[in-house]
């Protein structure tokens, strides 16, 4: 070796020995590990022990500074076998035969070009020489309104046509061979449970894609928030997210397989159902907010990502739809009846009036022998349905049973209990706490009871005037 040779000079010369192995093509990528820098080349010594060159340009700064080390593992597309084994960055620098072209097709290495003018339904492009044509369709993998604004860029593209002079390339095909090749990269370090980070790409009425290493997953409208919302609310596109794994699932169709990726935003937030006892305290009263209406009930949020019931039967016994009485966005106090933390359902019922947030409120003292006062709310064919005075909800609400209203066998109650009468009752049954059947009262015991009273006072009053005598008697016993 000469003083100041290169290891060009070396391989045109026939210095360095190129061992006979497999024989590499044009268009051909290998990949080696750096084995020395010199002065303009890089030598790299590939996997099945062939050594190959780069000019020290391809791998370079800008300054002229070698970006790669002895040792660096390096790629490249083989672009001549002229004697020697010459590697580039990109297929397609220099000067571009037809061969080369053809190699290109045939292995589908990109190959580098400058566009250089707008064309009837595309563009032109310059592979090293040769003139090429990139329709507009294959120009981007998204539409391109105007493809003016790429003239003078140089990309890279693959050659899907070679006919003597007509030479055809497309960026697009290169653009989703590089995004199926991320994908499945990416799909291939996914784990149930991992946390990635992504970009949000679509938001839907069901729920929102994300994009996350060139693969889109999907964050169903239940996993995006513990409360009820849409996606607008959460986020917007382009938004970076942190999101955990939540399924992966393959799916056979008529266009191939598709990977489905479930992706959930709500699992890395706290979850308020795990301070639920603290959240909604059975037999405490809480403050929320209506937040939805139906005819089983109203819901009431109560807290974020918590909501309660509140069931139509303790809005009234004549209440048959929950907007008769509520409205959505009304604040309201409600007293909590049970909480199921398993199946995330809580009981809710009306406040006591007068009732303050965190005050325990159990609903009214059903008692059996206890005089109450009760209202008319609705009169059916086995009686009349009352709700004891100062109570709320169902708990408070009782029936009396028509041979307990103290009227005539046969009377018209609707005539004789119009709706809002005041009644005086006893209760006779405390009916099944939290169950189907409710207080029993009776008109008719509390009127017998007042009776046996004033009977009772009445004689009471009797006895001591007998024991006192007469006052003509009282009148003697002074004088004497």
């Amino acid at each position: 070796m000469a003083k100041g040779d290169s290891f060009k000079d070396m391989f045109t010369r026939g210095d360095i020995v190129v061992a006979k192995q497999r024989r590499v093509s044009i268009g051909e990528e290998v990949e080696g590990i750096v084995g020395h820098v010199g002065k303009d080349a890089v030598l790299v010594d590939l996997d099945d022990k062939q050594q190959a060159y780069f000019e020290l340009p391809e791998l370079s700064d800008e300054s002229g500074k070698a970006l790669v080390k002895p040792g660096d593992r390096v790629r490249g597309f083989v672009v001549s076998t002229d004697g020697s084994i010459r590697l580039a960055r990109r297929f397609g620098k220099g000067e571009a035969s037809v061969d080369h072209l053809l190699a290109a097709q045939e292995r589908g290495t990109p190959i580098e070009g400058k566009i250089t003018a707008v064309n009837k339904g595309g563009v032109e492009v310059e592979l090293a020489g040769v003139r090429a044509f990139c329709p507009a369709s294959q120009l981007d993998d998204r539409f391109v309104a105007d493809t003016t604004a790429f003239v003078g860029r140089t990309l890279a593209f693959l050659v899907t046509k070679v006919e003597g002079r007509n030479v055809v390339v497309s960026r697009r095909a290169l653009l989703e061979r590089e995004a199926k090749a991320a994908r499945e990269q990416t799909l291939a370090s996914l784990a149930v449970g991992d946390v990635k980070r992504g970009r949000v790409t679509q938001l839907r009425d069901f729920g929102v894609f994300v994009d996350v290493g060139g693969i889109e997953g999907l964050i169903p409208l239940r996993e995006l928030s513990h409360e009820r919302v849409k996606a607008e609310d959460i986020v917007a596109i382009g938004d970076a997210v942190e999101v955990q794994i939540k399924g992966i699932e393959r799916k056979s169709t008529d266009k191939g397989d598709k990977i489905e990726i479930t992706l959930s935003l709500k699992a890395l937030a706290a979850d308020p159902w795990a301070a639920i006892d603290a959240v909604a305290p059975v037999g405490r009263v809480v403050a929320g907010q209506v937040t939805r209406l139906s005819d089983f009930g109203a819901f009431v949020r109560i807290a974020p990502g918590v909501e309660g019931l509140l069931h139509v039967s303790e809005l009234g016994a004549r209440t048959k739809h929950a907007s008769e009485v509520l409205e959505i966005g009304q604040s309201i106090l409600t007293r909590v009846l049970s909480v199921d933390p398993v199946k995330h359902r809580i009981g809710l019922a009306p406040a006591a009036e007068g009732a303050a947030v965190g005050s325990e409120d159990r609903g009214p003292l059903i008692v059996v022998g206890r005089v109450v006062s009760a209202i008319v709310e609705k009169v059916e064919n086995f009686g009349l349905v009352v709700q004891i005075e100062g109570s709320t909800g169902r708990a408070g609400r009782a029936v009396i049973p028509n041979a307990e209203t103290g009227t005539r066998p046969g009377a018209d109650l609707r005539r004789e209990f119009p709706q809002g009468t005041k009644v005086t009752a006893k209760i006779t049954d405390a009916g099944e706490a939290g169950g189907r059947r409710g207080p029993r009262l009776s008109i008719r015991a509390a009127r017998e009871d007042a009776e046996r009273a004033d009977f009772d006072t009445y004689k009471a009053g009797t006895r001591d005037q007998a024991r006192m005598g007469t006052l003509g008697d009282l009148l003697k016993k002074k004088i004497g």
